[in-house]
């Protein structure tokens, strides 16, 4: 797996930019179980803004740290001996059957969503200091929906 890292504050906003679209939004990207993922240039902003204010949510600071792991995007789809678990809805209060939270490194996070049989598409990627509630959830279950039936 290419988990390198880069050093952002070499390039500018621009050229990370333009790197996300090449690498991501013009090249088609599948997870090791053949999801063919989506990414879409509005999605940088979403990836690598960080809030100020968590409660306020205001994406207002460009993350290095984040940025620094841009490849690690693709990495983590492509890594089989990832941790997979079902995403969490916090409105609803229960698990979304369509999201997917993958886990390496001990704390790096992917989530996608389905959006049909084989595809999804990128929802956010972002390191995590204690995951535990994440782990402690349901196991990722693959569904007749999103992955056809079991042969």
């Amino acid at each position: 797996m290419d988990y390198r890292r880069i050093k952002p504050q070499n390039y500018t906003e621009e050229q990370l930019r333009e790197l996300w679209r090449i690498e991501y939004c013009e090249q088609s990207v599948y997870t090791f179980d053949h999801v063919l993922v989506r990414f879409y240039e509005d999605m940088f902003d979403h990836a690598f803004y960080e809030s100020e204010d968590r409660k306020r949510k205001d994406k207002s600071i460009l993350s290095y740290n984040r940025l620094e792991k841009i490849y690690w995007i693709k990495a983590t789809l492509l890594d089989e001996k990832a941790i997979l678990k079902k995403g969490w809805d916090n409105q609803g209060k229960t698990y979304f059957k369509d999201r997917r939270v993958a886990i390496v490194k001990g704390n790096y996070v992917v989530i996608i969503r389905f959006t049909g049989l084989l595809k999804a598409k990128f929802v956010t990627a972002f390191e995590k200091e204690d995951i535990g509630n994440i782990l402690s959830g349901p196991d990722f279950e693959r569904s007749g929906e999103y992955f056809g039936e079991a042969k």
